[in-house]
């Protein structure tokens, strides 16, 4: 067994050799006594800046642990290291045949993990493999030509592989650890099972997915690139089979469904089959640039420091006259704003970073809650609808031809004018953002933003530029499932992550995608029990 001492904390001049004599003084034992110490989990506390500290959980054994955790008692801080829960899979027979729509986290996971239970899974994914959509978006950025087949939102990966790769969730789930441990196997940086905040970043997550692939591959999982679901086979009710590409009909006993929140083509054909769907809410807004510097200074009290990381934010307030909550979201420091359109004639952002977070900018969203009676309409699509308005009102305010409408954060505010400095390919052009969103949304980022002012001083800056709309902040539609995990409509039918409205981030994504798999597994076990 071993121990773990939580919240040590080292100064920014401090070398993190010292954590163990740290660990020895504070439990009142000799240095020597500790077996192999090794850091858990790195955090940040910049509460009292400029005087940043660095906090720790170390991991350590001592010849008795009884004694000591006996003489330390009142020591919350001090513990048994818990044990890390794997996913335990049983062969399984490969007659049972899977389906997996969408190569995202959670279909990549679900795939995985069911290939390792010796399940016959075939994996099909709407786009291209990641070598061919990399030079696909490269070229949209540059050119803006988009390729409606590979895109930002559409490929090997998923929308996540163009972002900023964060690994963090709500989800309170034992198989967290496992998630992070098969990226790492793929090639992640092992400093992600350290972090508090962990992160991948664009450019290291590539290599990850390549490596995720072969994975696959080595498990006898057949994988169909350019490959879409366009129809359901039904036989008693169940399903049966699935139409691939309108001509080709594939059997199967269960079928995961992980199409991405940008699926707009399987929303309107599954609308269509009757499949149990429902609107719900999401949020629209805009992403707001600062210079990376500007943002460390207020983070940290440290425009550049080489022991920290480029600073984050999270920011949120709820309108007391709306009702509707403003906040930040996926927050990319070092990072850029990407085009991320996946139709013609519509304009959407996000943003992404490199692993290292090392470019000069930092950007967010901002953005406000969008309920689902302010978009017209009582059917299942109408929150796509209100998306893709949006989106063809900002293509038209960039200029037609996919650049970004921008405006200086003191312009949008009233309070004066600004450059326009942006790092969104191919490039953006001023505009009156007021003009390219809802009122409410427009009324409400005004209305936030002294707030969050209070909370960052310096965050209201002519050096801040807006750039729209970001609409796609999460699925405008859950497809409706069961306890089992199965459509309520459609039984074999597994909805599953962000797209069927389950999940929110590569995490939580991944973590459904695993839920589902063992969803299957155990209706295979008792079917042959």
């Amino acid at each position: 067994m071993a121990l773990w001492l939580r919240e040590i904390t080292l100064s920014l001049d401090e070398d993190e050799g010292v954590l163990a004599g740290k660990v020895a003084c504070e439990l009142g034992i000799e240095p020597n006594a500790l077996g192999q110490v090794s850091i858990v989990r790195r955090g940040i506390d910049a509460r009292k800046k400029p005087r940043v500290l660095r906090v720790y959980t170390v991991e350590f054994s001592v010849a008795d642990e009884e004694g000591l955790l006996a003489r330390h008692r009142e020591n919350r801080r001090l513990e048994r290291a818990p044990q890390a829960a794997v996913p335990v899979v049983a062969p399984l027979g490969r007659a049972h045949r899977t389906l997996v729509v969408g190569m995202g986290p959670a279909g990549l996971f679900a795939a995985l993990h069911l290939a390792r239970y010796g399940v016959a899974v075939t994996l099909v994914e709407q786009g291209r493999a990641l070598e061919s959509r990399v030079r696909d978006v490269g070229r949209f950025w540059s050119s803006g030509q988009l390729d409606s087949v590979s895109n930002v939102q559409f490929g090997e990966g998923g929308a996540g592989t163009f972002s900023d790769g964060k690994l963090t969730t709500r989800v309170n789930h034992p198989w967290t650890r496992s998630v992070l441990q098969t990226l790492v196997d793929c090639g992640a940086p092992p400093e992600i099972l350290q972090q508090a905040k962990p992160h991948v970043g664009t450019d290291r997550l590539r290599l990850v997915l390549v490596n995720f692939r072969k994975a696959l591959l080595a498990l006898g999982v057949e994988i169909r690139f350019e490959t879409r679901l366009t129809g359901l086979g039904l036989h008693a009710g169940r399903l049966a089979a699935a139409i691939l590409d309108d001509r080709d009909e594939l059997p199967c006993d269960s079928l995961v469904l992980a199409p991405g929140h940008s699926a707009r083509p399987t929303y309107k054909m599954l609308h269509a089959c009757g499949v149990a769907l429902e609107s719900k809410p999401f949020a629209v807004g805009l992403r707001v640039e600062h210079p990376l510097e500007l943002i460390n200074g207020i983070q940290y009290g440290h425009a550049r420091h080489p022991r920290l990381p480029a600073a984050e934010y999270a920011l949120a307030w709820n309108d007391p006259e709306s009702g509707r909550g403003v906040y930040s979201f996926c927050m990319c420091p070092g990072g850029e704003v990407v085009l991320s359109s996946s139709e013609p004639g519509g304009v959407v952002v996000n943003g992404m970073s490199p692993l290292h977070r090392d470019g000069t900018r930092s950007n967010s969203a901002l953005v406000v809650a969008v309920r689902r009676d302010d978009f017209p309409g009582s059917d299942p699509l109408a929150g796509v609808r209100f998306q893709r308005r949006w989106e063809e009102v900002a293509f038209a305010a960039g200029g037609g031809d996919y650049h970004a409408p921008a405006e200086n954060l003191l312009a949008f505010l009233g309070r004066g004018k600004g450059p326009l400095v942006s790092t969104c390919r191919p490039g953006v052009r001023e505009a009156d953002l007021a003009a390219v969103l809802p009122p409410f949304v427009g009324e409400g980022l005004r209305r936030a933003l002294p707030h969050f002012e209070k909370k960052m001083r310096g965050f209201i800056t002519g050096e801040a530029t807006l750039v729209g709309v970001e609409t796609r902040t999460s699925a405008p539609l859950r497809i409706l499932r069961g306890e089992n995990g199965q459509s309520l409509s459609h039984p074999g039918l597994y909805p599953t992550g962000e797209g069927a409205g389950y999940a929110g981030g590569i995490m939580s994504a991944a973590l459904d995608g695993l839920k589902q798999a063992e969803q299957i597994a155990d209706q295979i076990k008792h079917r042959e029990s």
